[in-house]
């Protein structure tokens, strides 16, 4: 009985310490002084026996540092967010200027396409006066002198005034004096002219 009163003393004592170690090991309680001599015969124990830092009893967690650095930090994750968004923002507007500057140079091309036609418009208009003039000009001189005037123009103005003077008489349903100019011109002149005629869409 004696032994095994020994034995459970001796087991009661080391799950003791065991116990004591243990919770001094996770820092629920501090054992170092005491348990300093046991320690240096335990070799996996790493310096004073604790793997986390010690907070002595006069010193306290400041809850109010710990909101202020969890602020922080959600502040600089805010403002990270917002130098990307701003980045973003600044290369779109920069993709809408270019847009839009191409889209200006492009109506600026479109007007100017515009004003040629215009003014090409004005011209043939302008043209196609002056050639029904002419020709209501030389259809109310003397034949001769019609043919001596038509003689002087290059091939693709004297075929204009023939043409138009053509027209002028279907529209008014009169006859025609283009034939008696043909006639009266130089046969080489007047052959040219109705080969042109001919082979040559009119030109207004």
């Amino acid at each position: 009985m004696a032994g095994r009163t020994i034995l459970l003393l001796l087991l009661i004592i080391i799950l003791s310490v065991g116990g004591i170690v243990w919770f001094d090991y996770l820092n629920v309680i501090d054992a170092k002084s005491v348990l300093a001599p046991i320690y240096r015969f335990i070799p996996f124990v790493p310096g004073d026996g604790r793997t986390q830092p010690g907070i002595g009893a006069d010193e306290q967690i400041n809850l109010n540092d710990e909101r202020l650095a969890i602020r922080l930090e959600a502040l600089e994750l805010r403002s990270f967010e917002m130098d990307t968004q701003q980045r973003d923002i600044d290369n779109r507007f920069n993709e809408i200027i270019i847009m839009s500057q191409e889209l200006e140079r492009r109506q600026l091309q479109l007007e100017d396409m515009e004003n040629s036609l215009i003014t090409n418009a004005l011209d043939a208009e302008n043209k196609d006066r002056n050639v029904e003039q002419n020709a209501r000009y030389l259809t109310g001189m003397p034949p001769q002198n019609a043919v001596n005037i038509l003689a002087s123009l290059d091939d693709q103005n004297a075929i204009d005034v023939i043409r138009k003077t053509e027209e002028i008489a279907q529209a008014e349903g009169s006859a025609s004096i283009v034939a008696f100019w043909f006639s009266l011109m130089e046969p080489a002149r007047a052959a040219e002219l109705q080969r042109k005629m001919a082979g040559r869409p009119p030109s207004l």
